[in-house]
């Protein structure tokens, strides 16, 4: 798994030893085409017929099953392309359904902390419990096969934005007593803030139909 994606893993159903021998390390041009390949045909399809269960198990996806290969395989792209989106997307997925009392605290804080109109754009209900949080992320997962995916590219970054803000703070917090949870506070809105900026750059090149 690539070191970026790190702070939001849970475990994978394959190890990725399998993935290496499907995909040669020796061939990165290889592994590259496939994982842009793979996204963009199931975007492709998913958007031509959005049925609406088979969008419920992408929704779910990682919920039930974890990063499985085809998601190992986005984790090696780009930040800046399709694949790299959709990784950054499912993480963001996993981060809120594995702690969402923690991405709750995160949040309310960051819509404190933050003067913008991420909180509007990002969509969540106030206050925001840890519910909501599950329910904004799957909405904001929905949009990627149902509505603009430049728009959940957006709210996503804005969503970000606000948990970067809230978990800068949290850290300032600790700082004093607990510094190591303090530098993983940091560690994380470092992470998010790198992401927000990925999300929003890769819907800008969507809506110049560049994100490859």
């Amino acid at each position: 798994m690539s070191e970026e994606s790190r702070e939001f893993h849970k475990p994978v159903r394959r190890p990725a030893e399998l993935f290496d021998r499907r995909y040669s390390a020796e061939d990165p041009a290889e592994v590259s085409r496939v994982a842009h390949s793979t996204a963009h045909a199931l975007l492709a399809r998913v958007r031509t017929d959005p049925d609406s269960g088979v969008v419920d198990r992408l929704v779910a996806f990682t919920d039930e099953h974890g990063i499985d290969d085809i998601a190992e395989l986005w984790s090696r792209s780009p930040a800046k392309t399709l694949p790299g989106a959709l990784w950054r997307l499912y993480l963001l997925q996993l981060m809120i359904h594995d702690d969402p009392r923690t991405a709750a605290l995160l949040y309310e804080r960051g819509r404190a902390e933050l003067a913008s109109a991420d909180e509007v754009v990002a969509g969540a209900p106030s206050p925001a419990g840890p519910d909501e949080l599950v329910a904004l992320v799957d909405t904001i997962m929905r949009g990627l096969f149902e509505g603009d995916f430049a728009v959940a590219l957006e709210r996503a970054a804005a969503f970000c934005r606000i948990q970067a803000s809230g978990a800068t703070h949290v850290a300032d917090d600790y700082e004093a007593t607990e510094p190591e949870r303090a530098s993983s506070f940091t560690t994380r809105a470092l992470r998010l803030s790198d992401y927000a900026a990925d999300l929003a750059a890769s819907a800008g090149l969507w809506r110049r139909d560049a994100l490859t």
